[in-house]
């Protein structure tokens, strides 16, 4: 099979790696990913003339392809894909809403009264905004309607100080977009479940937690995500398995309700779940693999990924999908300043990082498989392979000797003080 990817960060290195297994990849990328470049028999840079690329499927002859990043699902791509008769494994424009627009997501978990939703209400214009806050009294979150690559939302008691910073901060987003959207800020431990989808059938991977605060022990700013940790029986140590079957309850809800809506949904679809007093609510849903949580599923993949993806576009996906029985950390190492005023480096690495209880994987570089340089973004997904979740966290800690460069790490991920603290509750 010729199989086309779209997209060149850590996720898509993961990616390639399980097309490469089996088939032959081509690749549209944005930074040259050195990884990336080195597996694909054929590459062109990304445009977003979404013809431009339809006929670089073409040419190659390309029997299937999938597209990673959410600004891209966000564009025709899919759409003029599939009317070239060009098979793709990923949800059309319209579908892909239900990640682009946090609008048309909770407007139809109220249509279809799917469990789970969190008290939310859509702002237009200043004068709503402040009668808002003066009849309103508790914390929300503040949220763009659309993509803000995991750094656009900020919470009241987190992020925010108080009813001033909140109003101010709305109102930048309204004078921008037009809309914000406020929801009732919900306490609870947060969690990931990813899943495969033809629209009718759906597969879950492994529960996967994410940590997206820029410092040790959860504080600072939101990032993309500097980590995440998934454990060997598919669920979390502190996340019970009634808990993890209501989140995909309500998952399975929500492709249900896409295809009563004429809207059907293929591809990766996953929802970032929060465990509360309440129970399960839906912090937003996604239409792609995450980023860093898909690098932990895909690294435990045991089943033919191109395969899945034929099933999906057939609409004949089958429940019986393989995954490694291990646990998984997984740090990315990013630029100096991340998050704050990045700044571009250069990191070496050693040959022979590899083993089999340790993969390294390339995101937002360019250069060689042993000299890149970083972009303003993350760099690096380093990722350990255990029998507990903090084996694989000290797996990656004494895998740090063979980068050199200026960096930084989150290192309290999945270690055993971490995981101790959160079980303890």
């Amino acid at each position: 099979m010729n199989v086309l990817l779209v997209g060149s960060g850590g996720r898509e290195d993961a990616i390639a790696r399980k097309i490469r297994e089996t088939d032959t990849l081509y690749s549209v990328i944005t930074n040259e990913n050195p990884s990336i470049m080195g597996l694909s028999r054929g590459v062109m840079k990304y445009t977003i003339d979404s013809q431009k690329i339809v006929d670089f499927a073409q040419k190659n002859k390309i029997d299937i392809a999938f597209i990673g990043p959410d600004g891209v699902l966000e564009t025709d791509l899919v759409d003029r894909l599939l009317e070239n008769h060009i098979p793709v494994a990923s949800p059309t424009q319209k579908a892909a809403r239900i990640e682009t627009s946090k609008e048309y997501m909770r407007n139809l978990m109220k249509k279809y009264r799917i469990r789970g939703d969190i008290e939310n209400t859509l702002i237009t214009n200043r004068e709503d905004l402040e009668k808002f806050f003066r009849e309103n009294n508790g914390e929300y979150a503040i949220k763009p309607i659309g993509l803000t690559g995991g750094k656009g939302v900020k919470v009241m008691g987190l992020q925010i100080n108080g009813t001033a910073e909140a109003v101010a901060y709305a109102s930048g987003i309204l004078e921008k977009d037009g809309r914000v959207l406020l929801e009732k800020r919900e306490i609870g431990e947060e969690f990931s479940i990813q899943a495969f989808t033809d629209g009718t059938h759906i597969a879950f991977m492994p529960v996967v937690q994410d940590y997206k605060r820029l410092y040790e022990d959860d504080l600072g700013p939101n990032t993309g995500g500097m980590g995440s940790i998934s454990d060997q029986n598919f669920i979390l140590p502190f996340i019970s398995i009634d808990t993890v079957n209501e989140a995909r309850d309500i998952l399975k809800m929500i492709v249900d309700a896409m295809k009563m809506d004429g809207n059907p949904f293929k591809g990766i679809i996953y929802g970032q779940f929060m465990d509360t007093a309440r129970g399960v609510k839906v912090i937003e849903v996604n239409a792609r693999f995450a980023d860093p949580e898909g690098i932990n599923v895909l690294t435990l993949l045991k089943s033919n990924l191109v395969d899945i993806f034929l099933d999906i576009y057939s609409g004949t996906l089958k429940d019986n999908i393989k995954f490694i029985n291990k646990a998984t950390v997984l740090k990315y190492i990013v630029p100096p300043g991340y998050g704050i005023k990045p700044e571009e480096s250069e990191l070496t690495i050693k040959d022979g990082i590899e083993s089999d209880n340790f993969k390294l994987y390339y995101s937002s570089v360019s250069g060689t498989m042993n000299m890149v340089k970083t972009s303003k973004s993350r760099a690096l997904a380093l990722i350990g392979i255990g029998n507990s979740i903090y084996e694989a966290s000290d797996i990656v800690e004494d895998k740090l000797q063979y980068i050199k460069g200026d960096y930084y790490i989150r290192h309290d991920i999945g270690t055993e003080q971490m995981l101790k603290r959160k079980i303890k509750g």
